[in-house]
């Protein structure tokens, strides 16, 4: 495998320094933008592989001599180092399989997270059976396993459900998100709920997507995986030019 990174980036480019992929004699992970220079840099790196060489250095202008018109100029550096290990993909917890539930799993599936669907009911779960889903009689126990910088996204059937795995994430104080759906009231008659356990609410986001008023599943989805991928790209910088 030879990676591929962007070392120096000028002007406009269509991805950042640091940003990099990997080019096999097949397969192609990751990008450095796409378009003409991202041809010409797999081009390259194959023939790398071979010739046997180790290491590449390419100086490419962004103009309309390779057809692209970004009118910036990066510097690639080509080598078969292993790339730096990838740190693991921040996990979603999405509580709560229903119709919000599925759309938000399924816009999030090709997204660099890794995501579970949590449910107390298999009928819902069995719905979107291409999503990793887990079946428990207690959901607010996957809150307590789940890893630190995690985003926990709470739209069960039940508000007192909601409240308890709210609180719960809450109270761990290492989530990258914690967002529940419902309105502005359901904030409140949760915030009342939190303080009589102590629990800070301020981290919380309910409702979630921002102030978008269609109330479509894909919609409401749409909005609250973009929110949820700005949120966690600020934690996790390292998977911002992965």
């Amino acid at each position: 495998m030879i990676r591929v990174r962007i070392t120096r980036a000028r002007g406009s480019t269509p991805r950042e320094e640091g940003a990099e992929m990997m080019v096999g004699p097949e397969a192609v992970t990751g990008t450095i933008g796409g378009g003409q220079l991202e041809y010409l840099a797999i081009d390259r790196a194959r023939q790398m592989l071979a010739r046997g060489e180790d290491r590449a250095v390419m100086d490419v202008p962004l103009g309309p001599e390779i057809g692209q018109c970004c009118g910036g100029r990066v510097e690639l550096t080509l080598d078969r180092e292993p790339a730096t290990p990838a740190a693991p993909e921040p996990s979603v917890l999405i509580f709560g399989a229903g119709h919000v539930g599925r759309a938000l799993a399924r816009a999030l599936l090709p997204l660099p997270v890794q995501v579970r669907l949590i449910d107390q009911r298999a009928a819902e779960l069995s719905l979107a059976p291409e999503v990793p889903g887990e079946l428990t009689p207690l959901p607010e126990a996957e809150v307590r396993r789940a890893s630190p910088g995690s985003a926990y996204v709470i739209l069960t059937h039940d508000h007192a459900l909601d409240f308890l795995i709210a609180a719960e994430a809450l109270a761990r104080g290492d989530a990258a998100y914690v967002g529940m759906i419902g309105s502005a009231t359901k904030r409140t008659t949760f915030a009342r709920f939190a303080r009589s356990r102590g629990i800070a609410t301020g981290p919380l986001t309910c409702p979630i997507g921002g102030t978008v008023r269609d109330k479509r599943p894909e919609v409401i989805a749409a909005f609250t995986a973009a929110e949820i991928m700005a949120t966690l790209l600020a934690c996790h910088p390292a998977h911002a030019t992965a």
